[in-house]
């Protein structure tokens, strides 16, 4: 019999605090639908303690959200978990995660100050106190409180058995043994599940769950050991993103359990078709690009160049791959589409990408598409994964380009006029600068009245050719608030014209 592995992703809070701009609530809300969707059991929305807009987030999740438990972040402290319970409250199945931290290093770096104890005993004795009493204020919101014991990696054995009885009995429902700062090894790891199952009274009442980071690379490795020695819920981001190096890779994890049930015996309710596109938004919302080379979902995955692989491969697709394309969402079939291809056969193709838009929605995906088909001559599915994700956007466009006229020449600086359209009015600003891209993003700042900080610039050809559709991600920092702006179009002008002002506009929304 395969028993059941719980995924509990935390793209929203783990993921999304390192990975150096914000989302705003509808993007997050965008990302947790697509993550209910992909069939997680558990969406971290958020600390909702943290901010304001944080706290939004989390309620309007908490609100739309159906399916998956919709969980907040506190520390062991009354404020915090006040704060995730009110922000919970609009949901159907709720769960505040709550602790501390629990290793020599942290108690004695955390709780520093003489009022947590003078000797490091007294300080031990005191966390455990402050641990029971948050998950017992917890229980007053919601009958499912997680517990994490944060850097059990290198906590003391006896005190971490300790520590895990007291919240069990306090009423835990979960507890998150996480390797916090990525040091430990598979092995290691492992003989840790085990023996917080050996030697923890009560522990058949609370489910085990393993949290780790990819400091030294085995975040997934050490997710799995957990596995074998009988954790049952796994902690894991999109794309592995996270702080420093990043978390387990959720994708990475799911896929290693389900190709090797042999020995794990055991599955996730993950729909692993959902994958593939899950990836792409994540990567596309925070302004990150997925390596070619990334297990499961990278350009490079399902590739195949060497002679005798390829040989291989085309006699028997098992000879050189261990998972085919289409189980996790990877749109291998490249089926082409042209401007002859009409909006019925659009609309299929992006059904079958999962893409599910209204008929509005979907008459300005095909006018787009027309547009680049013209000039494309053949659009496959990645271009158009491109174009929902530039045409259907998550905040208002206050701006919008309306002309764009670039002139340059060799020897002399690029002449750039822009026209943006604004609250009914269009705005006409020129300028020059270093470069074509340069001078077009000083023409759009003064046609806006804004002038962020330009922190990154990166462009991407969707596909291959002199006529791939080019996307380009842009990082914005203004008034201490950074976000991500993204373009695509077969003009790598225009699309960093739009995606610096994809930028504005959630500067704006922000505001």
């Amino acid at each position: 019999m395969k028993e059941r592995i719980f995924v509990f992703d935390t793209t929203l809070r783990d993921g999304e605090q390192a990975a150096g701009s914000r989302l705003d609530a509808r993007e997050k809300l965008e990302i947790a639908l697509q993550l209910a969707r992909l069939g997680v059991d558990v969406i971290e929305a958020g600390f909702p303690c943290s901010s304001p807009q944080d706290f939004a987030a989390v309620e309007l999740i908490a609100k739309e959200i159906r399916g998956p438990v919709i969980c907040g972040l506190t520390r062991a402290v009354a404020k915090d978990i006040d704060a995730c319970g009110q922000a919970l409250a609009p949901a159907v199945r709720s769960r505040i995660h709550t602790g501390l931290g629990v290793s020599d290093i942290h108690i004695a770096g955390k709780f520093g100050d003489e009022k947590y104890g003078r000797t490091l005993a007294e300080k031990k004795v005191r966390v455990i106190e402050m641990a029971v009493a948050a998950v017992t204020h917890a229980r007053g919101y919601t009958d499912d409180v997680e517990f994490y014991a944060e850097d059990s990696g290198r906590a003391d054995r006896a005190y971490l058995f300790e520590v895990l009885q007291a919240v069990i009995e306090a009423g835990a429902t979960v507890v998150n043994i996480p390797d916090t700062t990525g040091y430990a090894l598979p092995a290691q790891y492992g003989a840790l599940i085990r023996d917080i199952r050996t030697n923890v009274p009560g522990i058949d009442r609370a489910i085990i769950s393993v949290h780790c980071h990819d400091d030294l690379g085995m975040a997934t490795a050490n997710t799995l050991a957990g596995i074998e020695n009988g954790a049952r819920q796994i902690e894991c981001t999109i794309n592995g993103i996270g702080e420093r190096a990043g978390n387990a890779a959720l994708e990475e994890a799911v896929m290693a359990i389900r190709t090797r049930r042999d020995v794990f015996m055991a599955d996730t309710n993950i729909t692993s078709r959902e994958l593939y596109r899950t990836s792409r938004l994540v990567a596309d919302r925070l302004g990150m690009t997925v390596p070619a080379n990334k297990a499961i979902i990278g350009g490079n995955a399902f590739s195949h160049s060497s002679g005798i692989h390829v040989d291989g491969f085309l006699k028997k697709r098992e000879t050189y791959e261990i998972i085919d394309p289409e189980e996790v969402g990877c749109p291998q079939a490249r089926v082409v589409l042209t401007a002859r291809t009409g909006r019925h056969g659009v609309r299929h193709r992006l059904e079958e990408l999962g893409y599910d838009f209204s008929a509005e929605e979907i008459e300005r995906i095909y006018q787009r598409f027309l547009s680049v088909a013209d000039k494309k001559k053949e659009v496959f599915g990645e271009d158009l994964i491109a174009l929902v994700q530039d045409e259907i956007r998550p905040v208002p466009d206050v701006f919008r380009l309306d002309r764009l006229k670039v002139q340059t020449e060799t020897g002399t600086k690029p002449a750039v006029m822009v026209r943006l359209c604004h609250n009914d009015k269009t705005i006409e600003q020129t300028a020059s600068g270093d470069g074509p891209v340069d001078a077009v993003y000083k023409a759009i700042a003064r046609a806006a009245a804004m002038a962020p900080k330009l922190l990154r610039y990166e462009i991407q050809a969707i596909t291959g050719g002199s006529e791939a559709l080019g996307q380009v991600t842009v990082q914005l920092e203004m008034n201490g608030l950074s976000i991500n702006g993204r373009g695509a179009s077969t003009d790598i002008i225009e699309a960093s014209a739009k995606a610096y002002i994809d930028g504005l506009n959630k500067l704006v929304s922000f505001r």
